[in-house]
């Protein structure tokens, strides 16, 4: 057998065996009839007393890498002080790292902190608050200067997000600038992701007496924002900091995969959504839920239009 004709075998060779291992993985796609709905999940609660059991590994090194960041907090104070954000990413918990800056370093702010890895935050909140700091210094600063009273100002729990941010914006006659810093852990969190929240986020970070310290971990994080939220209202100086340090504190608000939450968590969760809903919204699920509890033998037929009359009244829906 000359060379050509050996090299000619094991073309054929590899040929039958591509077509053959082809076939065969056709067979076993074929026989499989398992489905992820018929794993045997664990309970969340169980799963997560586990996951607390577990003993912890390399916190030695992983203390000395957070400790090894102190010697950046001067440039980050250097950085807020002429206006730049701070973002810290990398891999591993920050929010120890974050604490300890705040608490060290910007003694001569006001902070507010932020939890973005909760699953609801109530931004108005947060400005309101950031406001009141605000307004508690520029007081005091008028006090020591005059050495009379201030002025009144309205409630700032009453004001719109829009009068907030301006007063957070607007020029103050102060001896010393008056500043407020915003410490978010997790901006690209839950409670914080949407459109509209993080817009109105880059809105206050603009603000002239407004300072911002964040953390991101999501991978897709940096998609939250366009070029100017980035460049010209955040103002980002990007801060590679990864600490290994377990998600901890986060790792509780988000749920586990492989597990299910059993019927109290169902429940807890159907009743978030559903208050998370339009009145219209919800009017439409309770005629739904009313014609299944009077219906309890019918399993996903179709509501005709006539079984519930919908009105639109003012905004509402009346049902018969």
């Amino acid at each position: 057998m000359d060379e050509n004709d050996m090299i000619d075998e094991e073309e054929y060779e590899f040929s039958r065996n591509y077509f053959l291992a082809k076939e065969s993985g056709k067979s076993v796609k074929k026989s499989s009839a398992h489905k992820v709905s018929e794993l045997n999940l664990a309970d969340e609660q169980e799963l997560r007393a586990e996951v607390s059991n577990i003993e912890p590994r390399h916190e030695k090194e992983i203390a000395l890498l957070i400790n090894s960041y102190k010697k950046l907090y001067n440039e980050w104070v250097f950085e807020l002080r002429y206006g730049f954000g701070i973002l810290m990413y990398g891999f591993g918990s920050k929010k120890t790292l974050i604490e300890d800056f705040a608490s060290t370093a910007l003694t001569e702010y006001n902070v507010i902190v932020v939890n973005g890895y909760l699953q609801s935050i109530n931004l108005k909140q947060v400005a309101t608050a950031m406001a009141e700091v605000l307004w508690d210094q520029l007081k005091m600063q008028l006090r020591s200067a005059s050495g009379g009273t201030s002025r009144d100002q309205q409630p700032f729990n009453s004001r719109s997000m829009d009068d907030l941010i301006a007063f957070l914006d607007e020029p103050h006659k102060t001896e010393n600038e008056c500043l407020v810093c915003l410490v978010i852990h997790n901006i690209d969190g839950p409670g914080l992701r949407d459109s509209d929240t993080q817009h109105l986020l880059a809105r206050i970070a603009a603000c002239s007496h407004v300072r911002i310290v964040a953390s991101i971990d999501h991978v897709n994080a940096p998609l939250l924002w366009d070029k100017k939220m980035v460049h010209v209202q955040f103002n980002w100086c990007w801060h590679h900091v990864p600490t290994f340090a377990p998600y901890k504190i986060e790792g509780v608000f988000h749920p586990l995969i492989l597990a299910h939450g059993g019927t109290s968590q169902s429940v807890k969760t159907a009743s978030i959504v559903l208050q998370s809903l339009t009145p219209n919204a919800q009017s439409v699920f309770k005629v739904l839920a009313e014609h299944q509890l009077a219906h309890p033998d019918e399993e996903g037929t179709c509501l005709t239009f006539s079984v519930f009359k919908i009105h639109h009244v003012l905004g509402d829906i009346w049902y018969d």
